[in-house]
């Protein structure tokens, strides 16, 4: 049935007669794409990860990709040049990824398979919605089977993860075994089911869901424990860097190419990083001599760490800060925005079952046209570990003007763009977009201490750092405890993010860069667009232009900009 449906989908692109217009073929591939990757959940409600499926995924593509290659876009016009790029950038990000073999190692230090159930978990309104995620429960054996089988592949590679990044994940897998079915976690979207649901069908409901997390959810974790501390963690590897193993280097580079779009080299990267430390570190002594702080910049830094001042006594004050502070920003968009998202977001605090090894905060979004908002979620978990100083820069990141206005923006793009767009997210464009808007909300007014305003620099320092350790660790053999050591130096982050960070950077190669490498790009295009234009740049003009076309390649954003200094230029 695969291989037919698979057969189907050439025919009906490749089939174009040669009076077809290249258009006409482009659009073609981009409707065979978008309908591959929908196809498995019409049978796997949480995927099809079996080998033969990736397998099939990687000759798609590869077939897919030729196709693409053979179109002439010459007198495309841009929003389809943009298509075409894109789609070939992600085309071959998925056939690298299946060489490198990367779905054999489906865990982070704060993330994996299993965590990833976690954003299933969501309130239910309707009949069908109880429906379909019992059907997502009773898919978790399936889809915890498929990924051990993954995970054996990779320790027998020797494509696993470093044990030192595995401290506190028994978290992960343990709280969702030994617990009261009523108090279960996979179970809390049936404590309260609406009203709109009738009585006797929220009973049948209830009933269902315990017997399923009875015999199905318990069961898979108890699988993944045993797993885990019997068989993963004896045999997985020592090192911590991708330098240190084989075809290591050879995919640092790839990722490197991935999550900064650019041609960067590791040795560029690493000097970009110290250069920003040098600079971010000057503006940071200059708020410590503001405040007549009379010691040194780490004793400041611990200062910041331990006063209790800086703290919240109580998860519900950090949460009503956070949101204070959202409202604070929601109210000044239309100064710098023209175009807003219809989709509001909430802020929630980040699940219990994930907090422990789960970063500050995080955006959540929603599906078009759900009756869910997003959220942006605020860690509560350790309250010591969650400065206020750095609050604002955290909500101004994951929330508005942030990852919430760019993503609902990119999701409610208009229909002439393809939808694999609209549900398109690279970590240079978004990233970026978060950390560029953590220094706009300066000019926004949201800073309204000293102790904020060093909270947003040393967020920047975070992400400049983030240039040298990850690639200290995994070009140039670094250990995790200079990693760290770099990180507590140089940041007010607390010593527990500083771990929980470099844990990530280890487990997660490449991605760290993005951050900082995208927003450098968005400030060079700002202040290229202010110094060409003068009395005619407009702030909302440009942050219209980097979010109209959605999701793009540094490289396409470039020219995207200076597609629009050359018009206004011109008017």
């Amino acid at each position: 049935m695969k291989k037919a449906f698979l057969v189907c989908l050439f025919l009906a692109v490749f089939s174009c007669t040669s009076s077809k217009d290249e258009q006409d073929k482009l659009m073609r591939i981009i409707a065979a794409y978008e309908n591959f990757e929908a196809y498995d959940a019409q049978d796997f409600p949480l995927g099809d990860f079996s080998e033969e499926r990736f397998e099939r995924s990687a000759e798609f593509w590869t077939n897919l990709k030729e196709q693409l290659q053979q179109i002439d876009t010459t007198g495309f016009g841009r929003s389809d040049q943009i298509s075409f790029e894109l789609l070939h950038f992600e085309l071959q990000n998925r056939i690298q990824d299946f060489t490198f073999k990367t779905h054999w190692n489906p865990i982070l230090s704060d993330a994996g398979f299993h965590n990833n159930l976690v954003y299933r978990v969501k309130a239910i309104s309707t009949a069908q919605e109880a429906e379909d995620y019992l059907k997502v429960l009773q898919a978790i054996p399936l889809f915890v089977t498929q990924h051990i089988a993954l995970l054996r592949k990779g320790l027998e590679a020797g494509n696993s993860q470093p044990l030192v990044i595995f401290q506190g994940y028994a978290s992960t897998y343990e709280q969702h075994i030994n617990i009261p079915l009523e108090k279960h976690f996979y179970y809390q979207p049936f404590q309260s089911l609406p009203v709109s649901i009738d009585e006797d069908k929220r009973r049948d409901f209830q009933a269902r869901a315990k017997t399923i997390i009875q015999e199905n959810v318990i069961p898979s974790f108890q699988k993944i424990k045993s797993f885990f501390e019997s068989e993963y963690y004896p045999k997985t590897k020592k090192e911590i860097g991708l330098s240190e193993t084989s075809e290591g280097k050879a995919y640092y580079k790839n990722r490197i190419a991935y999550y900064t779009t650019l041609p960067l080299t590791a040795q560029e990267i690493h000097t970009i990083g110290l250069e920003e430390v040098k600079k971010i570190r000057s503006k940071m002594e200059g708020i410590i001599a503001e405040v007549a702080f009379s010691g040194s910049f780490s004793e400041f830094l611990t200062f910041l760490r331990t006063d209790p001042q800086f703290y919240a006594k109580t998860p519900d004050e950090l949460l009503t800060r956070a949101r204070d502070i959202s409202k604070r920003l929601d109210e000044q968009l239309p100064r710098f925005f023209s175009t807003l998202p219809r989709t509001p977001y909430g802020v929630a605090p980040v699940p219990d079952a994930i907090a422990p090894k789960y970063t500050g905060g995080r955006y959540i979004p929603t599906v078009l046209g759900s009756t869910r908002p997003g959220y942006y979620w605020v860690n509560t978990y350790n309250l010591p570990s969650r400065p206020l100083y750095v609050l604002p820069a955290l909500s101004a990141h994951e929330a508005v003007p942030g990852h919430h206005l760019q993503m609902a923006l990119n999701a409610e793009l208009p229909s002439r763009i393809p939808q694999f767009r609209r549900n398109l997210y690279l970590s240079a464009y978004g990233e970026g977009w978060g950390l560029y808007t953590e220094e706009l909300a300066n000019e926004m007014g949201i800073y309204t201490s000293p102790y904020e305003r060093f909270g947003q620099l040393t967020y920047a320092m975070w992400r400049a750092c983030r240039l040298v350790v990850d690639t200290g660790i995994h070009a140039f053999g670094w250990s995790r405890e200079e990693a760290v050591d770099f990180m507590a130096k140089n940041t007010a982050l607390s010593l527990h993010e500083v771990n929980t960070e470099v844990d990530r950077y280890i487990s997660w190669p490449g991605q760290a860069l993005s951050y900082k490498i995208g927003e450098l790009k968005i400030k060079e295009l700002r202040r290229k667009a202010e110094e060409t234009l003068g009395e005619k740049f407009d702030i909302r003009d440009f942050h219209e232009v980097i979010l109209k076309e959605g999701t793009l390649t540094l490289p396409l954003m470039e020219a995207q900009v200076e597609h629009y200094i050359a018009q206004k230029r011109n008017e």
